[in-house]
């Protein structure tokens, strides 16, 4: 990666600073604030400067980068949602990016878990990037915090987003990645974390999904395969001090790995259509043979299902969500 050095503000950029930290919680801190992050001096070119939207003492808070596919599938988006909760839930705070898809998820989950979560920006801090997710920015910025290296009026620019993940991998202790292709920027931030020896998890997949290889070729490296939050957490749990309340609370993070309350069926008929869908999509013609349904009683449960969001239909072909959790799109 090219050594990235952040621009010093200039005078009208001083004159915008001034401004926009009068409006909210808003902060600018350099390398000398005792605040500035102990874990950014270590790399090869610190930020001279973050601009902070939110609350600047999540900066020394233990964080767990949860990054993934822009592209994410119903079920990759469940996952994130799932584990972002329960680990929110345990005392960490969840880092990543904003993006679509994986990003958004687990800052999602993070919310929902009633923890806290950190979104880095690959633009100026008076840049959304994208902008479809202003709302949930504002949900970070009133329970959580945004940050940028980025100077005002930055837009984003594809050589930003590296420089955005070596931050995500250097504020964290490690770095769960669900769904990533074998182009995949959360590979990026994966490699990253490794260089800087911080632990790397990835959550396999199917065989057959291009979403699955990023994540495979991660283990074969020697990533660690997690399938819970419990997984990731006695990974974790020896790097945190014994004062942080990760140490207390894991056992109830743990007890509560369900990323779903029981799942509420919307008839006997629907939940045997769903045990016996299996975990690939299929055709309402498979799906008619495997139950043993005509393929009018399929239909009828499947419509159910999909207003329940236990199903959901993937061009020609349904595929059941193995966790009840709302979706978030992009």
């Amino acid at each position: 990666m090219p050594t990235f050095t952040a621009q010093i503000p200039t005078a009208f950029d001083e004159e915008s600073v001034r401004i926009w930290m009068n409006q909210g919680p808003h902060h600018v801190i350099n390398a000398q604030d005792p605040d500035y992050p102990k874990a950014l001096h270590h790399l090869v070119s610190p930020p001279h400067h973050l601009y902070l939207k939110g609350d600047r003492s999540l900066l020394g808070k233990p964080m767990l980068a949860i990054v993934g596919s822009r592209h994410a599938t119903p079920q990759g988006l469940i996952d994130a949602t799932a584990f972002a909760r329960s680990l929110s839930r345990s005392g960490l705070t969840i880092i990543s990016g904003l993006a679509y898809g994986i990003d958004a998820a687990a800052h999602q989950g993070a919310l929902e878990g009633k923890g806290s979560t950190v979104a880095v920006m690959a633009t100026g801090i008076d840049r959304l990037y994208p902008a479809a997710h202003a709302g949930l920015a504002q949900q970070i910025v009133a329970q959580g915090l945004i940050l940028t290296e980025f100077d005002f009026g930055t837009p984003a620019k594809p050589w930003h987003f590296p420089h955005r993940n070596r931050l995500i991998a250097g504020l964290s202790l490690g770095c769960l990645v669900i769904e990533a292709s074998l182009d995949s920027g959360s590979l990026i931030t994966a490699q990253l974390a490794l260089e800087q020896g911080k632990e790397v998890f990835a959550v396999p997949g199917s065989i057959h999904s291009p979403l699955s290889k990023g994540c495979h070729k991660l283990i074969r490296e020697g990533a660690k395969l997690v399938e819970t939050a419990q997984d990731v957490l006695e990974e974790l749990e020896q790097l945190i001090p014994s004062t942080q309340p990760i140490g207390e609370r894991i056992h109830s993070a743990v007890n509560s790995v369900d990323p779903v309350a029981e799942i509420q069926f919307p008839s006997e008929g629907g939940r045997f259509l769903w045990q016996n869908m299996g975990d690939k999509p299929v055709t309402l013609d498979q799906l008619s043979k495997q139950s043993n349904l005509t393929m009018s009683q399929v239909s009828l449960m499947l419509a159910s299902l999909e207003l329940a969001g236990l199903v959901v239909w993937l061009g020609g072909r349904v595929q059941r969500l193995v966790r009840h959790t709302p979706l978030i799109h992009g």
